[in-house]
């Protein structure tokens, strides 16, 4: 029976207070919502919760990584293979792309069952992730947040794919052109009257008839909702006990956060589980993918592991509401005299394309030393071509020294590079970001983020930075 091994999430160091929201365009709304740093993106916090699930997992094991989210960076390439790569899975991995959809998350959750369920993959990991814009001053600005969920599926594990239901209904209720970039929707009352909630109404009743089974029977219930007003609604209609059957949507701390927001409160729901309970997750999008889980035991955190409890906890805000729009480029502003970005090259992205993506090292295996970058020839027992790769991601540092330029042109100045000792006598030269410019200071524990470098000649480079432990 497929189930689930393990479960990740990302939710971004930086919070905008909705009272910074309000002071620009006026309004009532409470709470915070989750903000991408102007370095993330979808893919790399696709990575983020990725790596967060595949704590004490074999990488090697991963059959399948299916990629859903509907801001991928790219039209035309594919994001899971810049994941794949990130995560250092093995090359012969399958890797796709869900988009377009906010029900992208859960129909590749389908997927992944479906392709354990038929034994063309042993495991799979699901990631999806959404970095969505909502238009300056609109409800959906204040709606809005980002963030990353990811889940392992397998044959074993410690809950349980009981059963599952799809409903597919043509509506335009929400959506956005590939011209457009925010998102828009129908008047209120018909979009939530004859689409979120006629559609959940419909799709949960024909699944209890179907499974014979009645809400009554479900400890816990992830219930996607477009906001707050809609997922209170949602639980009246369905006469759930918001106290005590429904997870936590966190509208009030993170958001809405798209094609990943089902999967995340799903993995919410997951680490308040207890042994037998059985979990109800109804997500929507142009229809409903209803699932049903039963926990044989409660499943083991691993310690690296910070899943969304963690990951709520370790947080920042943004000064103002001016610094968001300068992180999502919704204004242009003035950046000073500086030279154009260096232009990076496709050729030599491919050659050093396990340094760049993977971040992998060289161990001579000769003397035992290790080098990053990758060397050819040993610097102390002068051995030539006889190394070994080594990967770095997942090692932890200590700051040994750092300038801060003020002057580099970046959307955060100053820019904080950094020159980190990492574990194994390994060094690392590179920038640092989702820090309190303030707060650097040297022997600082830092650990290695997968991020979005910049963009030239049409296309992104990504690379890793350091940043403190959170």
């Amino acid at each position: 029976m497929p189930a689930i091994i393990s479960t990740g999430a990302y939710i971004p160091y930086y919070r905008l207070k909705r009272e910074e929201i309000v002071r620009a365009w006026g309004g009532a709304q409470r709470g915070e919502k989750a903000v991408a740093n102007f370095d993330e993106d979808s893919v790399t916090m696709a990575v983020e919760a990725g790596r967060d699930a595949l704590h004490g997992i074999d990488r090697q094991t991963i059959d399948g990584l299916y990629f859903a989210t509907t801001t991928a960076p790219y039209k035309e390439k594919q994001g899971a293979a810049v994941i794949a790569s990130a995560l250092n899975l093995k090359k012969g991995v399958f890797a796709v792309d869900f988009t377009d959809t906010l029900r992208a998350g859960t129909n590749a959750l389908r997927a992944a069952v479906d392709a354990v369920k038929a034994g063309s993959a042993q495991r799979v990991l699901v990631v999806a992730a959404d970095c969505r814009l909502g238009a300056p001053g609109s409800e959906f600005e204040q709606v809005f947040g980002d963030g990353a969920a990811a889940l392992v599926i397998g044959k074993e594990g410690s809950i349980d794919l009981v059963s599952s239901y799809t409903h597919t209904s043509e509506i335009i209720d929400q959506w956005r052109l590939d011209s457009h970039a925010f998102t828009k929707k129908w008047e209120d009352r018909f979009v939530a009257t004859q689409g979120y909630l006629a559609n959940v109404s419909e799709a949960v009743g024909a699944f209890m008839k179907q499974q014979n089974t009645s809400l009554k029977d479900f400890n816990k219930v992830a219930l996607y909702a477009p906001d707050a007003r809609g997922h209170q609604e949602a639980c009246r209609m369905l006469k759930l006990d918001i106290k005590t059957q429904v997870t936590n949507p966190m509208f009030d701390t993170v958001g809405n956060t798209g094609a990943a927001f089902a999967l995340l409160i799903l993995v919410a729901a997951v680490e308040e589980a207890n042994t037998d309970d059985k979990l109800l997750l109804v997500s929507y999008g142009d229809g409903c993918d209803i699932f049903t889980f039963h926990v044989k035991e409660k499943p083991a955190m691993d310690k690296e592991r910070r899943g969304v409890q963690g990951y709520l906890k370790a947080k920042n805000y943004l000064s103002n509401y001016e610094k968001y729009i300068r992180f999502r480029k919704l204004m242009e502003v003035e950046s000073g005299r500086r030279r154009p970005p260096q232009v990076s090259s496709a050729v030599v992205i491919h050659r050093d394309r396990r340094m760049i993506y993977s971040l992998n090292g060289s161990e001579c295996t000769s003397c035992g030393r290790a080098f990053f970058p990758p060397q050819r020839i040993c610097l102390y027992c002068q051995a030539k071509d006889q190394f070994r790769e080594i990967s770095l991601t997942e090692r932890k540092g200590k700051l040994f020294t750092f300038s801060k330029d003020e002057l580099a042109q970046s959307l955060d100045p100053p820019v904080i590079v950094s020159i980190v000792d990492l574990e194994g006598n390994l060094r690392f030269y590179g920038q640092m970001t989702d820090r309190d410019p303030d707060k650097v200071e040297l022997d600082m524990p830092l650990d290695l983020t997968f991020r979005k470098m910049g963009e030239a000649e049409g296309y992104y480079s990504y690379f890793w930075k350091c940043r403190p432990v959170r």
